[in-house]
C-alpha cells in the first residue's frame, strides 16, 4: 500500500511537472529478426563465407593472370601448385582449373540467383491469387500445379534442352518452369489465412480493386514466410543446375559451371583427383551455407517455429 502511494505521488509529480508524457522508443519487428538472426553463430559464419565465394567467382577471375579458355601446353593434368599460379591445378588440356572454378561458380550463383528470382515472382502471384479469389479459379489454378507436380521434371528437362539448346537463359527458364510450384502452395495457404483479416475487408468495403487488394494488402503481409522460403529455394535450384550440368544439359563449352566441372572431374578422379575435389567443395560448401542460412532466416523471422 506504501508504495503504491508513492508511485501516485510521483506520477503526480511528473503531470505537475509537464512530464507527463515520457518518449518510448519503438521496436521494428525487423530490426527484432536482425538480432536474432546476428545471434545465430552459424547463420553469421554462412552469410560470411557466402559472400566471400560470391566476390570471389565475380571478381576473382579479373584478378588472376589466366583466362577460362586459355590452354597451357606445358601444364596438362598439372597438380597445384605455385607454378604460373595455377594454385588449383589444371585440367587435361592445360586450363586453370581456378579461374574455371571461379568461372563456374559465377555461372552456378546467377543461375541460381534468377531462376529462384523468376520462380518466387510466379509462385506468389499465382498462389495469392488462387487464395484470395478462391471458388472455381482456386480449384482449376492449383489442378494445374498438381498436374505440373506429376510431370516428370527430368525428361521435360531434357526435352527443352534437346529442342531449343544449352544457352544459359534456357537453363535459367527450364528450372524455373518446375521451381515455382512450391512457393505457389505456401503462398495460397498463407493468403488463406489472411483474406478474412479485417483490413482486407475494409479494402473490400472501400472498392478497392481485386488486383490492388492482393499485391498491396496480401502478398506485403507475406514478406516473412516468402524471404524463408527464398532462403531455402536457391541452394535447390543451384543443385538442380549442376545435376543438369552433370547430365550433359547445362551450358556449352568453353564456359563451364560447377556441374560441368565435377562432371569432367569424376571420369578423371584416379589420376587428377584436384579437378573433383576443388569445384565439389565449392559445391558443398555453398550450399551448407545458404541452407545454414535459410534456417537462421527462419528462426529468426518465426522465433515460435523454434
Amino acid at each position: 500500500m506504501l508504495l503504491k502511494n508513492k508511485q501516485n505521488a510521483l506520477g503526480d509529480a511528473l503531470l505537475a511537472a509537464g512530464l507527463d508524457a515520457l518518449p518510448v522508443a519503438g521496436r521494428s519487428p525487423w530490426r527484432d529478426a536482425r538480432e536474432r538472426f546476428f545471434r545465430n553463430k552459424a547463420a553469421v559464419v554462412s552469410l560470411v563465407l557466402l559472400l566471400l565465394i560470391t566476390l570471389a567467382c565475380v571478381f576473382g577471375p579479373m584478378l588472376l593472370p589466366h583466362s577460362f579458355d586459355d590452354t597451357d601446353w606445358d601444364a596438362m593434368a598439372l597438380a597445384p601448385t605455385w607454378q604460373n599460379m595455377h594454385l588449383f591445378g589444371t585440367d587435361e588440356l592445360g586450363r586453370d582449373l581456378l579461374v574455371r572454378t571461379l568461372i563456374g561458380g559465377r555461372i552456378s550463383l546467377m543461375v541460381g540467383l534468377l531462376a529462384t528470382i523468376a520462380s518466387v515472382a510466379i509462385g506468389i502471384a499465382w498462389g495469392a491469387t488462387a487464395g484470395f479469389i478462391g471458388g472455381r479459379v482456386d480449384t482449376l489454378m492449383m489442378r494445374l500445379v498438381d498436374m505440373m507436380y506429376a510431370v516428370p521434371y527430368l525428361l521435360i528437362a531434357i526435352l527443352m534442352v534437346t529442342l531449343l539448346g544449352r544457352e544459359f537463359y534456357l537453363v535459367v527458364l527450364t528450372i524455373t518452369v518446375f521451381s515455382w510450384m512450391d512457393m505457389a502452395r505456401v503462398v495460397r495457404g498463407q493468403t488463406l489465412a489472411i483474406k478474412s483479416k479485417e483490413y482486407i475487408e475494409a479494402a473490400h468495403a472501400i472498392g478497392v480493386s481485386t488486383p490492388a487488394i492482393i499485391f498491396r494488402h496480401i502478398v506485403p503481409n507475406l514478406l516473412g514466410i516468402v524471404v524463408i522460403y527464398t532462403t531455402v529455394t536457391v541452394p535447390g535450384v543451384i543443385l538442380t543446375e549442376s545435376v543438369l550440368s552433370f547430365l550433359g544439359l547445362g551450358v556449352q563449352e568453353p564456359m563451364t559451371s560447377w556441374g560441368v566441372l565435377i562432371e569432367e572431374g569424376t571420369g578423371v578422379m584416379e589420376t587428377t583427383p584436384w579437378m573433383l575435389l576443388f569445384p565439389g567443395a565449392l559445391l558443398s560448401l555453398t550450399l551448407y551455407c545458404a541452407n545454414y542460412i535459410g534456417d537462421g532466416m527462419r528462426d529468426a523471422l518465426d522465433p515460435k517455429d523454434r
